[in-house]
């Protein structure tokens, strides 16, 4: 019987909440405005801007009123898709130029280096972009880990707090709900992946552990591998 495959959250859960919201988001803000005007004709970016008028129901609005909708976004800490993609874009460059590296919990670098030893399948499941995703593992404190993951997802698969999402990642995965363990900080997630079916491992790294009658709790990784996760 083979492993179960292991399901990750980044922020709060492999990585520290403080870089992602001290570090990334305040760079992708204060870049935005200039960087979308100045990328704009790009076809990428012209699709996201697109993405942006459907979600505001204004297929004519323009370049301006975009702009002002992400960074209404931006500030309200919104999961939306296209200002997930447009943050994924900005930070690649700030990662390929070296303006900052990703943070990694030294304890999951090494849970997921063990687990992958052992072939474990490992993917991701967060709010930011797959695009963003490879970026933050493949310039981390420790060097490119991308090769570590084979799959990711992000809220193209639907909402972390819905259980329709969860379903959709076994799908596309290709295994049953019951063989994906997810580890992630956030208990109203976690509620989700069990009601899909899924093991959930609910990781707070910060205080006093509470008790939970679904979902097993740690203070970090480095039990999950002698207890057989």
């Amino acid at each position: 019987m083979s492993l179960p495959v292991i399901l990750t959250d980044i922020e709060g859960t492999t990585s520290s909440i403080s870089f992602v919201k001290d570090v990334m988001f305040p760079y992708a803000e204060a870049h935005l405005d200039s960087w979308v005007r100045r990328h704009a004709s790009r076809v990428d970016v012209a699709e996201q801007l697109d993405a942006v008028r459907q979600e505001l129901g204004r297929p004519n609005a323009s370049i301006d009123a975009c702009v002002e909708a992400l960074l209404q976004w931006s500030r309200a800490d919104k999961k939306v898709t296209p200002l997930k993609a447009l943050q994924g874009y900005i930070w690649k460059n700030a990662f390929e130029t070296g303006e900052f590296s990703a943070h990694l919990y030294e304890d999951a670098l090494a849970a997921l280096l063990v687990w992958h030893s052992l072939g474990r399948r490992l993917a991701v499941y967060s709010s930011g972009s797959i695009g963003a995703q490879k970026l933050y593992f493949g310039h981390t404190t420790e060097g490119d880990l991308l090769h570590l993951f084979e799959s990711h997802f992000d809220t193209t698969s639907g909402s972390k707090k819905e259980a329709s999402s969860y379903v959709n990642i076994c799908r596309d995965l290709g295994v049953a709900a019951n063989d994906v363990v997810f580890l992630s900080d956030v208990c109203a997630e976690l509620d989700a992946a069990a009601e899909a079916g899924l093991k959930t491992v609910w990781v707070v790294r910060e205080g006093e552990l509470p008790t939970h009658e679904v979902h097993h709790v740690v203070a970090d990784f480095d039990g999950l591998i002698a207890e057989g996760i």
